[in-house]
């Protein structure tokens, strides 16, 4: 009996060695960053039985057989679809500014995206506002609605948009709702899919959330983008989910969330709503694929130039991480960047750093409260390093600041929906605008200098004297922070 519990133990040592091993093995083969994959190796090593189930549930972009085979029989189609942009009057290379232009072959290669020309920019930067003008264009639709959202969440002038669509349905206007199935919950749990469902539009829950279905993907890719499209003709997007703050998450403390969107028309809503169809399609197996942008009168100048950077699992790794460090690379004069959620990646951190060296005056505006305790944590032990370099960090103390913006030198501008956290970079469905416009990159760039003068500017020095107890457990956090 002894000398079978021997064999039985030298089994059970063999077979957990033969699966750390391979783990690891695969971890490598996968060629991550170097911190990515230290991480997972550090988590399984110390704790192995919860680091192998969980890397078996979250350590790699699994988006399920099903779904991965019906987005390759899309991408023809597709990449079709898209190549005929390059054939529209909108696509005038030779406007791009030295800032853009490198950003567009970078999209057109990876991607197969152009650039175009012909676009009517408004940035919208107060929540009431925000929907106001959004519920006044649905008010106006004639023949569709497309709305895709991370989160909707029941309340206020969310309510009053989800009325007015449901009027728009009633007079024969086609509407089709895209909704995550984790950030929507509430909205899925309350009176008003049903109400929009008798009214003829239909919803649709994205990625769903059980537990069956996590044995088959992974659970935490969410659908993060932040899409409305009305008519084919008239757009938004940016960082605000549809709620109305003064009804969303009260009670965690932060105060309310701060938000821009762009409401955008011309050549480039077409392709926002093809980025729509492809996520619906995804969801649905139904291929909804929108009429190209319409030739408009174009004058010779470079000032309307927008490229729209979809990113997400099944395109192009590392899409806005690489559109992001062209962009720091180029900066000359200054960056300042806006973004909820600050987990940097080694990439991201050397080129802020570097920049702030080479004379470059380089602005971080993030909240002073963060509803992600471990998020906030993990983000602390970056500001040493970035402060010793000269970058000015902003505490923003006027509720959460969710608006992810990045300006340089006051003539580029990045809006989207991407946190600067390797999440969004690397993990969820994402979309920004690359945008070569000065007169709205300024207006962006005063709602930024806004956020600056309700923040708290940080001290280095006086950063260096926080309690050990605090240090502790930012490095904690730090050693994980490839993870979150």
């Amino acid at each position: 009996m002894v000398e079978l519990y021997k064999v039985l133990t030298l089994i059970s040592v063999l077979a957990y060695w033969l699966i750390i091993a391979g783990i690891t093995t695969r971890i490598v083969y996968k060629r991550r960053s170097v911190g990515v994959s230290l991480a997972w190796m550090m988590l399984i090593y110390v704790v192995p039985i919860i680091g192998i189930v969980l890397y078996f549930l979250v350590g790699e972009l699994n988006l399920g057989k099903k779904r991965a085979a019906r987005a390759k029989e899309m991408y023809i189609p597709y990449r079709k679809w898209l190549s005929g942009l390059f054939t529209t009057q909108q696509y005038r290379p030779q406007n791009l500014n030295d800032y853009t232009i490198t950003i567009s072959q970078l999209c057109e290669k990876r991607l197969g995206i152009p650039t175009l020309s012909n676009n009517q920019l408004t940035l919208k930067s107060s929540p009431d506002t925000i929907l106001t003008t959004l519920i006044q264009d649905i008010q106006q639709a004639q023949t569709s609605i497309h709305v895709e959202f991370y989160i909707w969440h029941p309340g206020g002038l969310a309510d009053q948009v989800a009325q007015v669509l449901i009027q728009a349905a009633q007079r024969d206007v086609a509407v089709k709702i895209l909704l995550d199935a984790a950030g929507s919950r509430t909205f899925f749990n309350s009176k008003w899919p049903k109400l929009m469902r008798d009214a003829g539009i239909i919803i649709i829950s994205a990625l769903s959330v059980s537990l069956v279905r996590m044995l088959f993907r992974r659970l935490d890719i969410r659908l993060h983008r932040k899409i409305v499209v009305i008519d084919n003709q008239i757009g938004y997007t940016g960082s605000m989910n549809l709620i109305d703050p003064k009804f969303f998450n009260q009670s965690a403390g932060v105060g309310e969330w701060i938000d821009v969107m762009v409401r955008i028309t011309g050549s480039n809503v077409p392709v926002l709503n093809c980025i729509f169809a492809w996520d619906w399609e995804t969801e649905t197996d139904q291929r909804m694929l929108p009429e190209p942008p319409k030739c408009y009168p174009h004058e010779d100048k470079a000032s309307d130039m927008v490229q729209v950077i979809p990113s997400g699992p099944g395109m192009p790794e590392d899409m806005i991480q690489q559109v992001l460090l062209l962009s720091i690379y180029q900066a000359k004069h200054s960056i300042t960047i806006t973004s909820p959620y600050f987990v940097p990646s080694e990439n991201l951190l050397f080129a802020l750093t570097a920049a702030s060296l080479r004379g470059v005056q380089v602005n971080l505006i993030i909240p002073d409260k963060n509803d992600s305790l471990m998020v906030e944590w993990a983000s602390r032990p970056f500001f040493g390093e970035l402060l010793n370099a000269g970058v000015n960090i902003h505490r923003f103390g006027g509720g959460l600041l969710h608006t992810k913006s990045v300006v340089i030198d006051l003539h580029h501008s990045l809006i989207g929906t991407v946190n600067l956290d390797m999440r969004s970079l690397w993990l969820n469905f994402e979309v920004t605008l690359s945008v070569d416009n000065v007169e709205f990159t300024q207006s962006l760039s005063q709602v930024q200098h806004q956020y600056m003068a309700n923040s708290i500017k940080m001290d280095a020095r006086q950063w260096r004297k926080r309690p050990l107890i605090k240090r502790l457990v930012e490095q904690f956090f730090y050693l994980f922070s490839p993870l979150l």
